[in-house]
């Protein structure tokens, strides 16, 4: 199953403005659904797509932040394991990833 097909239900949580997401997300339903919440679509066209929709480049670029940020975080064994037993120890440890991540300056 791919992911656009939850993400109707993240979406409609409505926190931003605008909902940045790959090439895989690039479906009529999903794109129509972020445009009747009045949010901004900064996704990409697939290549198969007739006509291609235009989307803020600028905007798509600073995604690459977030993803080597994940990227960066996975490389803790515990956090992509998930070897705590409880969603507040697993949460623990990530924020605790996220601050030593922060903290080495890794942008």
């Amino acid at each position: 199953m791919s992911d656009v097909t939850q993400a109707t239900a993240l979406v409609d949580m409505r926190v931003g403005s605008a909902i940045v997401g790959d090439r895989a997300y690039d479906a009529d339903a999903f794109i129509e659904r972020v445009a009747a919440l009045d949010m901004q679509a900064v996704i990409p066209s697939r290549v198969n797509r007739k006509t291609p929709r235009r989307y803020d480049a600028v905007a798509y670029r600073t995604r690459n932040v977030i993803e080597r940020f994940f990227g960066r975080l996975k490389q803790y064994r515990r956090v992509a394991t998930r070897y705590d037993k409880t969603a507040l120890s697993y949460l623990g440890f990530v924020a605790m990833a996220a601050a030593l991540i922060d903290a080495s300056g890794w942008r």
